[in-house]
């Protein structure tokens, strides 16, 4: 009884004032207000607007009785001798501390982004609103801000007027530091020669970039395979998985290269491609002097177009075709400029030759007398002996 009697003692004396921040117990929850005993004369009375809650909630499946809360006082006195409390109001001014040193400490803040909108992107950050525009979403030009949304991601603030609603946020000073981190990590634990797995980040007609996990490397079209490549798309799609070794490091550019040193074809070529050697090849190219044969990956050899066959042809086209499978001997190989040249007519058998009368006297009779030209018989037999003169 004393005790009851000297809590209602201390309860009277106490004095409370607007602004102040209380902490008290849940002594009733209803639709719309909680009821909450802060040690004073009258109870406080936080209505659901003042409750950090979602509006559609209920509050009797948030708040329990028995829960502690702390709110800032708004009225002692509401006009029905209760307090008016928010607990709203309390969250929302730490939550302004807490940028505001952020603002200030350059400290990095994450939160999930709420969409995207014209010129940038939304975020809430414990109920305050932050904007950060398109240009300071990436270091690099982003078309679509829509995939962003959902996302949750980390920037700073450069502007921070809670006054004016104005919040500002940039990510894009995180990610340029975050690269360039990356990126002197990366160069610090490769050197030339290097074996590297990396992934496909794009890919171009002369090549694919590949990122290598803190920076991107070049695999030009002539570094991607010992044999002829036409189109890296047709090798490469973006998000493959690559193994490349590092053929040179520049600055920060780094080439890399798939034609690894033992898979050279043109190892011990010597002795593979020595002249007198048959080989069975593929027709890779044909032009108007010949064909080149892929003999192997990254080594062709040139069939010319006086090599094909004994016929005379007038273009490499009317007896090859690009893919046909041709057997030829190599006839010529220079170890220096790795060129290397075939023929075709050095295996087929010579024709039978007739002796020398004999072809004359065919000569003769196949001679079309509309197309005899007697002037260039008289002097090509102008100066071959007389027969008499000759046994004289």
């Amino acid at each position: 009884m004393s005790e009851s009697f000297e809590q209602l003692l201390n309860e009277s004396l106490k004095t409370i004032r607007n602004g102040e921040v209380v902490k008290g117990t849940v002594i009733a929850v209803k639709d719309n207000e909680i009821v909450l005993n802060i040690g004073y004369k009258s109870d406080g009375i936080i209505q659901k607007s003042e409750f950090n809650c979602d509006p559609s909630a209920d509050l009797t499946e948030i708040v329990n009785v028995g829960d502690e809360l702390e709110a800032k006082i708004i009225k002692v006195n509401d006009g029905e001798g209760q307090v008016q409390l928010s607990t709203r109001r309390v969250r929302t001014e730490r939550v302004s501390q807490v940028l505001q040193e952020a603002f200030e400490n350059k400290t990095p803040i994450t939160a999930v982004v709420d969409e995207a909108v014209k010129g940038g992107l939304s975020l809430t950050v414990d109920d305050v609103k932050v904007f950060i525009p398109a240009s300071l979403v990436s270091d690099i030009f982003e078309r679509d801000l829509n995939k962003y949304a959902g996302q949750e991601i980390t920037f700073i603030l450069t502007e921070y007027n809670p006054r004016r609603h104005r919040v500002i946020g940039d990510r894009k000073q995180l990610v340029v530091a975050e690269k360039e981190k990356a990126l002197n990590e990366l160069l610090s634990s490769i050197q030339e020669g290097d074996v590297i797995e990396g992934t496909v980040k794009n890919v171009t007609n002369f090549g694919a970039f590949i990122d290598l996990g803190g920076a991107d490397g070049l695999l030009h079209i002539s570094e991607t395979s010992w044999g002829r490549t036409e189109n890296p798309r047709k090798l490469f799609k973006v998000g493959d998985k690559v193994t490349t070794f590092i053929k040179s490091i520049d600055g920060t550019k780094i080439a890399l290269s798939r034609k690894f040193p033992d898979e050279n074809p043109w190892a011990d070529a010597e002795t593979k491609y020595a002249v007198d050697t048959i080989i069975t090849g593929k027709v890779a190219r044909l032009t108007d002097f010949g064909a080149f044969v892929e003999i192997a990956p990254g080594v062709d050899g040139l069939l010319h177009v006086s090599q094909i066959q004994r016929e005379r042809v007038e273009k490499p086209s009317d007896v090859l075709t690009v893919g046909q499978e041709i057997t030829a001997k190599i006839t010529a190989f220079d170890p220096e400029t790795r060129k290397i040249s075939l023929s075709m007519k050095a295996l087929l058998p010579r024709p039978e030759r007739r002796p020398r009368q004999d072809r004359n006297r065919r000569q003769e009779e196949n001679v079309d007398e509309a197309d005899f030209d007697i002037e260039a018989y008289i002097r090509r037999t102008a100066n071959q002996p007389d027969d008499e003169n000759t046994e004289e």
